[in-house]
């Protein structure tokens, strides 16, 4: 058996976006994979949901197409994708299910997210992003006049907002509006065929139809949108072309779900420490003007994204994280029984249902993603597909170890998981990594985004041991909530309570052990090599080590408003002393720093500050810098980047790892590194 490699993440395919016919016999799916260094495909599967057959290809590989959406009837198939244009801008296409050419429905300069087809289907709703002067000269309905039209970068970027940039790019005005295009008239090659039903200075999402007249929609309109997790619900009458407030809601994620007679689940998050609490899923019956709260049973949150109702509209079904799995719950809309869960079982991703039938996307222990069918109310999972059949045939997949130990301060079981090389021999001596997720509300598994990097750094000899302190979701909102104003130190000791029990095991070679993290994940990287010299070496990718500039320059302020229950402006002190770079001058542990240039979320000058700091005190470092990524790096990033990200972590460790014959990454300069040539420059290196 061969071990699993770095370079190995190219031959990985992932389903996503799973959608069942009406008839529930056919599933729609993308498969995604790597193209090159720097680009992903995505095309369009269908498989029976009884598992007779194997998938096969849908549409043609030219772009990257997702949000596979079945027609009412089931006999198109609505997606988006980049096809057939010089840019990336998504378009929405048109395929007849039984054969024929796929057609494009629209031309506009903010792409197409968020397709909804009307219950009689002959209209899609979608979002779009466009600017006000886009929307004042017609241009976002349609730009097939407009030879090679191209938005222009604001020359000087002139910003009035909190939040003026997101994921990797800067939002320069745009604004998220919600449009229906009538698809006779657009085939047609009609402009008109396209209306926009909103406008003004707010962004709208989740479309929603009750019926042909009347479609829901999402949007922040309180006070200084940027600045609260209020969300209204407004309803669109479209004969009468009015707008009527509906109903409101709080919390991060805006989005809902409707039926026929105007019922419609959302979710809730408490506004006052919104991020220390849990999001529940309510119901509000439009009719009786009544709200149902389907969750008070369980001491889970609902996962963002991922809720739906059956296809009789009886009851709504939804994610919570749970011990490690994504649990599959349902819960009937009036509240009136506790939820039950459906599926619980390795990392559940997306998952739609039809006719009887979940179909679902999850990883695993020994699988990085397949597609799954199981029938409503219980019974035996249907595999699907095996995407990565032919490359897991020869690999030597290691099986994590679960564990569960108690925290040091006695108050709490935690949970982890602990791998172990390929040919592993107890007799033999290994180093160690401890991994540590972001978040810091967040939770990690046997699989999903981290199992090629479990993976591969096993393959490498080293045992890995990976963990979900306090403060993570999954276990209660108590213990979510426990690092409320103590991120570092009390996150440490639930890592550190993990690395004394594996430590104890004389297979492990704890004057051998390193750290890694990102987001969060960095943050902690950081926290424990300015508090202790256990570890060998350290790579803190993403991370947030000044929670002041931090604060200053993220979409994310409201994290520490929250989590810690203050501003810079207020307890400065404070907050310099919960951050890693507070302590760079008690640094020894020779620091990896990663980022990503275009990190909106955590902004590089973070890494910048944190390199700089351990520099100045003599710590070997080296900051490295992804052009064009953002704060997705790890799992989404070019998958060049992706490779080249693992192999430095792994060169680093290597290089103060007495396992490894290796110099110091320092003093390597591109061996080791499978991406070509590199643009380090010796003047970061000590």
């Amino acid at each position: 058996m061969e071990p699993i490699s770095a370079t190995e993440y190219h031959d990985i395919a992932k389903p996503t976006s799973p959608a069942v016919s009406p008839d529930g016999d056919l599933a729609a799916f993308v498969r995604q994979q790597p193209d090159d260094d720097e680009s992903y495909n995505g095309t369009i599967y269908t498989v029976p949901v009884d598992g007779s057959d194997g998938p096969t290809q849908f549409t043609a590989s030219d772009g990257v197409d997702s949000q596979p959406t079945w027609s009412p009837s089931g006999d198109r198939l609505a997606f988006v994708s980049t096809r057939g244009g010089d840019d990336d801008r998504p378009q929405l296409w048109v395929l007849p299910r039984h054969g024929g050419e796929a057609r494009q429905i629209t031309n506009v300069p903010g792409g197409v997210q968020q397709i909804q087809w009307s219950p009689a289907g002959d209209r899609i709703a979608f979002i779009q992003s466009t600017t006000e002067s886009e929307r004042e000269a017609g241009l976002d309905l349609d730009i097939s006049d407009e030879e090679e039209y191209e938005r222009e970068t604001p020359d000087p970027r002139v910003i009035d907002r909190l939040i003026y940039r997101q994921a990797a790019s800067y939002i320069d005005g745009t604004r998220s509006h919600l449009y229906v295009v009538d698809l006779e008239t657009a085939l047609d090659g009609d402009k008109h065929g396209i209306s926009r039903l909103t406008d003004g200075a707010y962004d709208h999402g989740s479309p929603a139809w009750s019926t042909d007249e009347t479609l829901y929609y999402v949007s922040k309109r309180e006070d200084d949108p940027d600045d609260n997790v209020i969300v209204t619900i407004f309803a669109y009458d479209l004969p009468a072309e009015t707008e009527t407030e509906v109903h409101q809601t709080t919390g991060w994620v805006a989005e809902i779900a409707v039926t026929a007679d105007d019922r419609i689940a959302y979710p809730r998050t408490p506004e006052d420490a919104a991020t220390l609490k849990q999001t529940e899923l309510e119901v509000f019956d439009r009719t009786a003007d009544t709200v149902s709260v389907l969750t008070d049973g369980i001491d889970r949150t609902v996962t963002p994204g991922g809720f739906m109702w059956g296809s009789a509209e009886e009851k709504v079904y939804f994610v919570t994280p749970d011990e490690g799995h994504n649990a599959l719950r349902s819960a009937p809309g009036d509240g009136a029984v506790d939820p039950t869960t459906q599926i619980r079982n390795g990392t559940l991703t997306e998952f739609d249902i039809s006719n009887g039938s979940i179909v679902f996307a999850k990883s695993e222990w020994d699988h990085p993603g397949d597609l799954f069918c199981a029938p409503i109310g219980g019974g035996e999972e249907t595999r699907l597909t095996e995407l990565n059949a032919a490359y897991l045939t020869d690999k030597a997949i290691q099986e994590p170890e679960e564990l569960r130990y108690e925290s040091e301060d006695g108050e709490v079981e935690l949970h982890g998981w602990f791998l172990t090389p390929p040919e592993f021999d107890p007799d033999e001596s290994y180093p160690l990594v401890v991994e540590i997720h972001g978040g810091p509300h967040a939770m990690w598994s046997t699989s999903g985004t981290m199992w090629h990097e479990f993976q591969t750094l096993a393959a490498r000899g080293y045992c890995v041991f990976w963990s979900n302190p306090r403060g993570s979701t999954g276990y209660g909102e108590a213990y979510a909530a426990a690092i409320e104003r103590d991120w570092g130190e009390l996150t440490m000791s639930d890592v550190m309570a993990g690395v004394d029990v594996v430590a104890d095991r004389d297979y492990v070679d704890t004057d051998n052990a390193f750290v890694t993290g990102g987001s969060f994940g960095g943050f902690m990287t950081g926290w424990i090599v300015g508090h202790t010299d256990f570890f060998s070496g350290a790579a803190a990718q993403r991370g947030v080590y000044d929670l002041s500039s931090f604060y200053g320059s993220t979409d994310a302020f409201k994290l520490i408003e929250f989590d810690f229950g203050t501003t810079p402006w207020e307890e400065p002190e404070f907050l310099w002393d919960e951050s890693p770079v507070a302590y760079a001058d008690s640094v020894d542990t020779p620091t990896l720093v990663i980022h990503a240039d275009n990190d909106f979320r955590v902004p590089v000058n973070n890494g910048e500050m944190f390199y700089l700091f351990l520099k100045k005190n003599g710590v070997e470092t080296r900051l490295v810098r992804y052009p064009r990524e953002g704060h997705e790096l790890s799992r989404s990033g070019e998958p060049g980047h992706v490779v080249d990200r693992i192999e430095r972590i792994a060169r680093w460790f290597d290089g103060y790892s007495e396992h490894h014959d290796a110099p110091r990454a320092l003093d390597r300069g591109d061996d080791g590194l499978t991406s070509g040539e590199t643009n380090e420059n010796e003047d970061t290196d000590q």
